[in-house]
């Protein structure tokens, strides 16, 4: 009887002894998983750590590699202008990168649209901002009623001209209009070209307010940081402020910057790149010393021989050249 107990009790210690041992290798086991799931869940968040920040490396590095083999694949028409309007170190200067949304005020016939939208690529947007149909009337002369009817397509007609023929990366591109652009873009857009584009904003500012709303309307598409960059004819600060209001295609750069100060906008930069010494227009009454005295317009001397010679001896006019930013607070 007693040896049937101690038999009993010692396989009762045994099989105790044994479960023991299956307990402490599960909760082994179940440490050791859990260390290897921690571990992959660290690998998987520093892979996605890491490919964040190559993104972001990527989205915040100007590629003048791909911008210089866009300029060099442009028309020779097209090249034939880089000398008076250095795209290159322009678009460099304003640090426009591949995968923007950037709003291009006045874009006309799309010299730049044609670089900057395979430069941007698919990811890429460009906005392309006319005038408000309500100011086109200001310009008197060739702005009749059948213009200004058939300006309400323009959106439409630069959208297709845009993108006709091209053959290989290109961003989306949408047109439209100051007081028409679409809610939907406030605070998406990184950057705002203004080239060329502000004298016929300024001189008729007055009479209806183009340039303060104008303004108003892009300081709300921008995000928080996103950058402005002006190319504009450059006034002497010399001349008279009446002579240097716009009609005259000219502006003082001392004008630009109060005017974009008033609207928020902070100054960060400005380089000469666009400057041209040649180019000192007076503010004489008598004076035909309009910026379309110049190429390419050559406005006042195409058919004089001798001061078409002159115009062009001159070239282009000078230009400011200057890069705002939008405060991030």
């Amino acid at each position: 009887m007693i040896r049937s107990f101690l038999l009993i009790s010692a396989a009762a210690l045994t099989l105790t002894a044994c479960s023991g041992a299956k307990d402490k290798a599960a909760d082994a086991a179940d440490a050791a998983q859990s260390t290897a799931a921690t571990s992959l869940d660290a690998a998987a968040d520093s892979l996605s750590q890491a490919a964040e920040t190559a993104s972001s490396a990527l989205s915040t590095t100007v590629d003048t590699a791909k911008l210089s083999k866009i300029l060099a694949a442009q028309p020779e028409a097209v090249k034939a202008r880089y000398n008076a309007r250095h795209p290159q170190e322009t678009l460099e200067f304003f640090e426009i990168k591949p995968g923007m949304t950037v709003v291009e005020v006045l874009p006309g016939g799309g010299w730049y649209t044609k670089i900057i939208g395979p430069y941007l690529g698919q990811n890429g947007h460009v906005i392309g901002v006319d005038y408000n149909l309500d100011m086109w009337p200001e310009f008197g002369g060739f702005a009749t009623p059948e213009f200004i009817e058939n300006r309400k397509g323009w959106a439409a007609g630069w959208e297709k001209d845009m993108t006709d023929g091209v053959s290989g990366e290109m961003s989306r591109v949408s047109g439209h209009s100051f007081s028409r652009i679409p809610d939907d873009y406030n605070g998406q857009v990184d950057m705002v070209l203004m080239i060329r584009a502000l004298h016929n904003l300024a001189r008729f500012n007055e009479k209806g307010g183009y340039m303060d709303t104008a303004f108003t309307e892009l300081y709300g598409l921008l995000k928080p940081g996103g950058i402005v960059g002006i190319v504009q004819h450059k006034a002497p600060e010399g001349n008279d402020d009446s002579w240097a209001d716009g009609n005259n295609g000219y502006l003082k750069k001392s004008y630009v910057i109060a005017q974009m100060e008033k609207a928020g906008f902070e100054l960060v930069g400005e380089s000469a790149v666009n400057e041209n010494p040649r180019d000192i227009p007076s503010d004489a009454p008598e004076s035909s010393d309009n910026v379309w005295r110049l190429p390419p317009t050559l406005g006042t001397s195409r058919e004089n021989p001798e001061l078409r010679s002159k115009m062009e001896a001159i070239g282009e006019s000078s230009r400011m050249t200057l890069k705002f930013i939008k405060p991030a607070s």
